[in-house]
């Protein structure tokens, strides 16, 4: 008898075990799939989640650090150097004011990805550079700021490469090389490719990025995003690490363009700490939402700017995606002006590059006075605390001779500049076009250590030199699984065509997916 009761006590602790553990594994389950998905989402979505009470920016903080601790150096993908220490101190803050407001702030718990040549009060910024690890600036960047204000949360701090030098691969000395996430044996390019990669791989709501000659535009499309160089003027440089300032934007890398828009709301506009975005003044709408049209492609005439295509190194498979792109366009109601022909395009973009690094980056170092870590590239230099790849690029800056002012004028008043945006906008008028487009990349991502096939790279004239804006777009895959990238310019405070017409393209193609491995 005794037996038996030992018996059934054994079977009914068995049994209890059984469906406890079977109950606590369902719970469990039920628990992550009730997460909220951040795969793709916008800042619409978030903001709808926490209206309705399914979202905090806490939880949602959450989700991404376990994102990040999950997929950037697990597999390599290396694309963030720093994590807030203080982004779930931040969320919970932000979630009591909701609570207690009842109101949402444009940007209220949006987690953000900061490209590391941004000033952050509270985490280091190096521009990529051993030289400057550990140092904490005495504040934000403004657009750093400007998103704060707006209830952002800066998550963290991206790779990027050495001093924004490189635009065909995204390597620092401070942080090593960012893969990218579509095929971990290829380059996400540069230099703003740990944004790039986090925000493709899911990492960040959204994030920022640099760009000289095409370092936001690049990346974008190397990663299937969507990268905003905006008019220069449009947003303040103050507080970003230079590397050529009179080339120098920062803006939006997002997976949408409506979240472009969004992030252009809080960024844009004047700040008397950079001057030159006075001439923003009176030229920013209420708000760059109000251009997401769907029918933004009707009637809009395109110019076809064959001239990157037409090269011989063009990848075939990049070349097709770019004709089904003017399809698509002129389906969507769209004018096509094809070829839209630049007069003496060559001699008018000969040597417009002007080496002020040395320039900008002593005059930056000066501005922070005790706090500076170092007095000047000089110093750098003679420390060795540089790239090996970039150990020439530091060199040849040196032999610039020093001067208060730079060797070149800003945009809107050095001569060559203006001789070329004059062209360019001459035609665009003559022709009654609205914006040109290309492909931003004629060549898809190269793999790790190619510095040898066609790199492909069309950023570097246009925009950079006449100030105007620029939008990239993802306009298909190459090889199957290797994004490529649709680019749109305007003219001067054109942002609302670009965004009208990226963002009818947009959604009628739907060519963004996420990298398969992230998800």
């Amino acid at each position: 008898m005794e037996k038996n009761r030992y018996f059934l006590l054994l079977i009914t602790l068995f049994l209890t075990v059984i469906v406890f553990g079977c109950t606590s594994r369902t719970n469990n389950t039920a628990g992550e799939d009730s997460r909220f998905p951040v795969q793709e989402t916008t800042i619409t979505d978030i903001h709808a989640a926490m209206r309705d009470g399914n979202l905090t920016a806490s939880e949602l903080v959450n989700i991404y650090l376990d994102r990040i601790k999950k997929y950037d150096q697990p597999t390599k993908l290396n694309s963030l150097i720093v994590i807030n220490p203080d982004a779930i101190k931040t969320a919970g803050e932000l979630d009591e004011e909701f609570q207690r407001t009842g109101k949402l702030r444009p940007l209220h718990g949006i987690p953000i990805i900061v490209k590391d040549n941004y000033e952050t009060f509270d985490m280091q910024t190096t521009a990529g550079s051993e030289a400057l690890l550990g140092f904490i600036p005495p504040d934000d960047a403004c657009q750093v700021r400007k998103l704060r204000e707006a209830g952002a949360i800066i998550l963290a701090k991206s790779n990027m490469g050495e001093w924004a030098f490189s635009p065909h691969y995204t390597l620092s000395s401070s942080a090593g090389m960012t893969l990218n996430p579509y095929d971990l044996h290829h380059v996400p390019a540069g230099s703003s490719g740990g944004t790039a990669a986090a925000i493709a791989a899911n990492l960040g709501t959204a994030g920022l990025g640099t760009d000289t000659g095409n370092s936001i535009r690049g990346p974008s499309s190397h990663c299937c995003l969507v990268g905003f160089r905006p008019t220069m003027g449009l947003t303040s440089r103050d507080g970003i690490i230079p590397l050529y300032l009179r080339n120098d934007i920062g803006g939006p890398m997002t997976r949408t363009v409506e979240d472009a828009a969004r992030i252009l709301d809080v960024i844009a506009g004047y700040d008397p700490a950079d001057p030159i975005t006075q001439k923003s003044d009176g030229r920013i709408p209420d708000s760059y939402t109000r251009f997401l049209d769907k029918n933004g492609l009707k009637g809009a005439r395109i110019g076809v700017f064959r001239l990157f295509t037409d090269r011989p190194s063009t990848d075939p498979q990049v070349a097709a995606l770019f004709e089904k792109a003017i399809s698509d366009m002129k389906t969507l109601g769209a004018k096509i002006v094809d070829p839209f022909v630049i007069p003496d395009f060559g001699r008018l973009t000969k040597n417009l590059w002007c080496d002020t690094f040395r320039h900008d980056l002593n005059s930056y170092l000066a501005s922070l006075g005790k706090k500076a870590p170092f007095k000047n590239l000089t110093d750098i230099y003679n420390k060795g605390l540089f790239g090996i790849i970039n150990k020439r690029r530091i060199y040849r800056a040196l032999e610039v001779p020093l001067s208060d002012h730079p060797i070149c004028k800003d945009l809107y008043t050095e001569p060559k500049n203006i001789i070329f945006r004059e062209a360019v906008l001459k035609v665009m008028e003559d022709l009654e076009v609205d914006v040109i487009i290309y492909p931003t990349w004629s060549n898809p991502p190269r793999k790790l250590g190619d510095l040898k096939s066609p790199a492909g790279d069309n950023s570097q004239l246009i925009p950079p030199h006449t100030g105007f804006p620029a939008i990239t777009v993802p306009m298909g895959f190459t090889y199957k699984k290797l994004p490529a990238g649709l680019q749109i310019v305007g003219k001067l405070f054109g942002e609302p065509m670009l965004i009208r017409i990226a963002y009818a393209y947009e959604q009628a193609t739907r060519h963004r997916h996420p990298p398969k491995k992230f998800n």
